[in-house]
């Protein structure tokens, strides 16, 4: 995924000068491409993510689109306050990705789990969240907010997901991409989590239940017709997310279901209110959390029953 958005921001810097990446002394492997391809609109701002973003906001002011990259929570969490009243606030073209949301780093521990990236993103006025669910969707994105005016967060995987459809057609911010066509049960996944919802949705076919899947490669805006559209047709609206229940992209589902007249029932699946303290890799503390295929299928079964 982290190849594919980086390959399609360097098509673009390619045919316009004012693209460029800032990192954070990190991603180096993926970046190589781009600052051999157009040295000129690279930077490495070291290990100084404030400095990084008040440093693209400034570029980003005198009219350069920046992306800026790091892993985890270092470029969201540790300089928050830089992205709010720098980039934010001045509506500034400023693109900060994350490689590695949820447990990707899960092995290094909590200080490099990014598990609350998309409740404190979303949270900050006229600031668009994505988390694109594999390769061609990151592609779809990276092209997207290099044309979206204004402050964007992206949230990626490492890489290695599955390719869940070869081409995206009529990709547009803010809307919703159908997997399959079910029904009583309407599935939402956002980011990299969908290869759990696949295996989840193999073991719900064997038993009979056929769900509807959406992916949401945009987080916020959100695509409230297509939830209210599911909400009058399901009975049970399930959210998928490899981020803390509270505030996150199932949140952003439920405060749309409260507004609307619908019986349906909601299920969030997510990491409950507390902190990891257990180190292992991302498979391991997925499990933990009760976010595999077949616990997640688990779960909606018992709530269908």
């Amino acid at each position: 995924m982290r190849n594919s958005f980086i390959r399609s921001v360097l098509e673009l810097a390619k045919t316009d000068r004012n693209v460029e990446i800032v990192t954070g002394d990190l991603g180096f492997g993926v970046l190589k491409p781009f600052w051999e391809a157009v040295p000129d609109q690279f930077v490495n701002a070291g290990i100084a993510e404030q400095n990084m973003t008040s440093m693209a906001a400034g570029m980003s002011l005198e009219g350069k689109t920046v992306f800026t990259y790091s892993i985890g929570n270092f470029p969201t969490l540790r300089c928050l306050e830089q992205i709010r009243n720098d980039c934010a606030y001045h509506r500034a073209n400023v693109k900060i990705v994350c490689v590695g949301g949820g447990f990707v780093y899960g092995s290094l521990g909590m200080s490099h789990h990014a598990t609350e990236d998309l409740a404190v993103m979303r949270s900050l006025p006229d600031v668009a969240v994505f988390a694109p669910a594999d390769k061609v969707e990151a592609a779809e994105v990276a092209r997207a907010v290099a044309k979206h005016p204004g402050t964007c967060y992206i949230r990626l995987g490492r890489g290695g997901e599955a390719v869940i459809r070869e081409s995206i057609d009529n990709f547009r911010i803010g809307k919703a991409i159908p997997v399959c066509t079910g029904s009583r049960v309407a599935i939402f996944s956002t980011g990299d989590i969908y290869g759990e919802v696949a295996a989840a949705r193999e073991i719900l076919e064997r038993g009979g239940i056929t769900p509807t899947i959406y992916t949401f490669p945009t987080v916020k805006p959100l695509d409230e017709e297509t939830i209210q559209l599911c909400a009058a047709s399901h009975a049970l609206i399930v959210t998928c997310e490899e981020h803390n229940l509270s505030g996150g992209f199932g949140s952003a589902v439920a405060e749309v279901l409260a507004q609307a007249a619908s019986s349906a029932r909601l299920l969030r699946l997510g990491i409950p209110d507390t902190y990891c303290t257990t180190v292992g890799d991302q498979s391991h503390l997925r499990r933990q959390y009760g976010l595999k295929g077949d616990q997640i299928a688990h779960r909606i079964l018992g709530e269908l029953v």
